[in-house]
């Protein structure tokens, strides 16, 4: 039923490949929308966001 807690699950080479291959384009999909994000906004502001009143 419960597995020990001392007992661990090891990943072979293949799996741990795998995985980081998996983080990798999870780490690069989330850099791309922030980096759209970050471009989207300031296409908005334009150059609108020099001309307001202080």
């Amino acid at each position: 039923m419960n597995a020990p807690d001392n007992e661990r699950i090891e990943l072979t080479p293949k799996q741990k490949k795998a995985q980081r291959a998996r983080n990798l384009a999870i780490a690069l999909s989330l850099a791309t929308f922030v980096i759209i994000l970050y471009v989207a906004t300031w296409s908005k502001l334009g150059s609108n966001l020099f001309n307001r009143p202080l």
